[in-house]
């Protein structure tokens, strides 16, 4: 039994990148409510919780494509205002034939969530990337 049965009303996937990111907004049989794209930005995540927040009350998953990068900071967003987060991995991709459209991956993203039996977590920053931090080595003054 996929891990999301019965636990949400809607999963929200999203395409991330530098600039922007698209979203969809799904129901929980996959089925497309809604879809918007929004800077990467602090005023975009508000933009596109807001959005959400509209068109999916409830219960609610979001299914972000790569949260360790250009995702990093909407992952972090949408937890500290309460919402469930969870990583999707990119499609791999073989061949420059392969076609590419954000608002298409939006929506695998948070079809992806809905079909998996496991679902994986963001990485949590704060003393984790602390520790990584502090263990690198020190740089060797040149000169």
């Amino acid at each position: 039994m996929p891990m999301l049965e019965g636990k949400v009303d809607h999963v929200v996937g999203v395409d991330t990148h530098r600039d922007s990111h698209a979203a969809a907004v799904l129901d929980p049989t996959g089925g497309v409510l809604a879809q918007v794209e929004t800077p990467a930005s602090q005023a975009g995540y508000e933009q596109l919780l807001g959005f959400v927040a509209e068109r999916a009350p409830g219960r609610r998953c979001w299914a972000l494509e790569g949260t360790g990068c250009y995702g990093a900071g909407l992952a972090s967003f949408l937890a500290d205002h309460g919402e469930w987060v969870v990583e999707i991995d990119r499609p791999k991709r073989t061949g420059r034939t392969q076609a590419k459209s954000d608002a298409l991956d939006a929506i695998r993203a948070g079809r992806e969530a809905l079909s998996r039996d496991q679902l994986a977590c963001p990485r949590q920053r704060g003393q984790r990337e602390a520790l990584r931090c502090c263990s690198s080595p020190a740089p060797v003054p040149s000169g």
